[in-house]
């Protein structure tokens, strides 16, 4: 076993870590406020390649693996969530056609995806029926070369930027769900305003509404009626990024409570002194530690031939730890702090209301020990 990071690996981490710093720390509460990520970020992150970070070279990707991903996405979200959050949804999308698309699909669809001229989403869930594959209301209809598909689909990230989007249908032809490859704002297609979440300001959530959208036949993703193993699989790739965003949050929790533990002063000496502080920043390390190498491991399973059950398990197990320990970091932050750490002039209220999203979203907890102990119990 090998824990050293490679010269490319740190050269990734640094160029993160350099860019979230330079360019993106000075518009973190603009970012918080408005709750949009402006464009030249957006452009800034397309340039150093980290929307096609993982995919392959081939189809317009830089090759660097899924190692790498997570190790800039904990930079970034480090900082700033919303942007995380954007290329976590995006690689998302992104991955499911890697994966299951044919070479024309990737060779259409990959390239500007990569370069981060389009940007990528993944809809499955819906209002009334949530994420059950089983309940699906969103239809696909066979007319002649083509599919017109109508629904709803509610939480749909990166959904408002043009770009492909996979989306979930049951098909009149299989009557099972079938996933299929959207060109967002084609005919048919509209999108509500963002929903007012909690946290991850910048990563937009919308509502996506399907109206008569015509899809050719040609844009089926994967086998018709055999949609499950491609929600499976981008479920489980997603938590990659999902780990990242909340991997950097549970660094900035640890950075803070570390920081205001040293400046603050009580009786002109710091709050470093007293053992219950030190028990917090303790804590606040193991945990850390405890996401970090975990959430590295997924990626650097996620690049090799794992089974596919076997990656499911150890991409939910990773997220119920990394999510939860987020969430934990965020308030001892919070209680190092005091009464400050629930004013929004200080960060760990920021860092708190973003660690919280991570065990709702893209499989709740609960689900995700379900995952766990089936596999451990089959």
């Amino acid at each position: 076993m090998d824990f050293t990071l490679s010269k490319e690996q740190e050269l990734i981490q640094k160029m993160a870590r350099d860019f979230a710093e330079q360019q993106l720390e000075p518009l973190a509460e603009q970012i918080e406020k408005e709750n949009a990520v402006p464009d030249h970020i957006l452009k800034g992150l397309a340039e150093l390649d980290l929307f096609g970070l993982a995919m392959p070279e081939e189809y317009g990707g830089a090759g660097a693996g899924y190692e790498s991903y997570v190790l800039a996405m904990e930079q970034i979200a480090r900082v700033s969530c919303g942007p995380a959050v954007i290329i976590s949804a995006h690689s998302l999308g992104l991955g499911a056609i890697n994966k299951f698309g044919t070479d024309e699909q990737k060779r259409k669809y990959m390239p500007p995806a990569c370069r981060g001229e389009h940007i990528c989403s993944f809809a499955f869930t819906e209002p009334g029926t949530g994420s059950d594959p089983k309940q699906i209301t969103t239809v696909a209809v066979k007319d002649g070369d083509s599919y017109v598909i109508n629904g709803t689909k509610r939480f749909i990230t990166n959904s408002n930027y043009p770009g492909p989007m996979v989306t979930f249908a049951r098909d009149s032809e299989t009557g099972h769900p079938t996933a299929f490859i959207v060109e967002k704002f084609c005919p048919g297609y509209s999108v509500s305003e963002p929903w007012d979440k909690l946290g991850w300001h910048g990563g937009p959530l919308c509502d996506v509404y399907l109206q008569d959208v015509r899809v050719p036949a040609a844009n089926v993703l994967g086998v018709m009626g055999n949609g499950y193993p491609v929600l499976q699989h981008g479920i489980a790739y997603g938590k990659i990024g999902m780990n990242g965003v909340a991997l950097g949050t549970c660094l900035a929790a640890y950075e803070e409570g570390v920081r205001y533990a040293k400046e603050k002063l009580h009786r002109g000496t710091p709050i470093a002194k007293f053992q219950a502080i030190q028990l917090r920043v303790a804590e606040l390390a193991m945990r850390y530690e405890a996401s970090r190498w975990l959430a590295y491991r997924l990626g650097c399973l996620a690049n090799t031939a794992t089974p596919a059950g076997d990656f499911e398990k150890e991409a939910a197990l990773s997220k119920v730890v990394i999510a939860e320990n987020a969430a934990a970091a965020a308030r001892i932050a919070i209680d190092i702090h005091g009464s400050y750490g629930i004013m929004n002039d200080y960060k760990v209220a920021r860092l708190y209301r973003d660690a919280v999203m991570g065990p709702q979203v893209e499989g709740v907890i609960d689900m995700q020990k379900i995952i766990v102990a089936a596999s451990i119990l089959r």
